[in-house]
């Protein structure tokens, strides 16, 4: 009995030292390998190369325009001009007095018996022509167009008839003649005959010219037309 204790005693104690020499062997290999990691160097990588500075900015003559404009003791001074404001635009010029008419022909074309004032002489207008201070631009049986400068005035026939032959109501006072009142103007009757030449072959008719329709005078014969506006008289040569 005792020789089976004294062989378990002697089995426990060899175990026992076994497992502390496994123990010493394992520290001892840790320790090793804890100097070897240890005092492994680690190669250091070189630093990466610096990136290149930014260029410093180009100087322009720009960059300096407002120290140039301003007074270094005003700021609100500067070179900036204050430009007045525009004038207001010139009114109009007024309009000169309009040529008067006194018939409308056509004849090879429209034409024009116009007077550059009321009571003027008389002559014969075709478009593209001036009369006065006007030009005739076109025409029909209603209206015409004239221009002055660089505007267009536009007019009938009718605002621009002369009615400067007509007969005016008689104005002042009324009672015995003498008292205030002018004294009648005769009537101015023209001559029988052909008056301003319009064109080859072609001359106005007078004022109050008394002669009838179809009398002929130095080779014209009168010819009497009705228009809108009135009956128009020229002279025509006879052929």
């Amino acid at each position: 009995m005792k020789r089976k204790l004294g062989l378990l005693n002697f089995a426990l104690i060899a175990l026992v030292g076994a497992g502390g020499w496994r123990l010493r062997k394992e520290a001892q290999e840790f320790h090793a390998r804890e100097r070897a990691t240890l005092g492994k160097k680690v190669p250091v990588p070189a630093p990466p190369p610096p990136l290149p500075a930014a260029p410093p900015p180009a100087v322009t003559a720009s960059s300096y325009l407002e120290i140039a404009q301003k007074m270094l003791w005003s700021r609100d001074r500067n070179s900036q001009v204050i430009v007045d404001p525009p004038k207001p635009p010139a009114p109009p010029k007024p309009l000169p007095a309009l040529p008067s008419v006194h018939g409308v022909m056509n004849i090879d074309g429209p034409m024009v018996l116009m007077s550059d004032r009321a009571g003027g002489r008389q002559r014969g207008i075709r478009p593209g022509e001036k009369i006065g201070e006007f030009k005739l631009v076109s025409v029909d049986s209603k209206e015409l167009v004239l221009a002055w400068e660089d505007r267009t005035v536009t007019k009938t026939l009718a605002e621009l008839i002369d009615r400067a032959g007509d007969s005016a109501p008689a104005t002042g006072v009324t009672g015995s003649p003498g008292v205030g009142a002018a004294p009648p103007v005769p009537a101015v009757v023209g001559k029988p005959e052909p008056g301003v030449k319009l064109s080859d072959g072609i001359s106005s008719c007078q004022t109050n010219d008394p002669s009838p329709a179809g009398t002929v005078v130095n080779g014209m014969r009168k010819v009497v037309r009705q228009t809108p506006f009135g009956a128009s008289c020229v002279w025509e040569a006879v052929k």
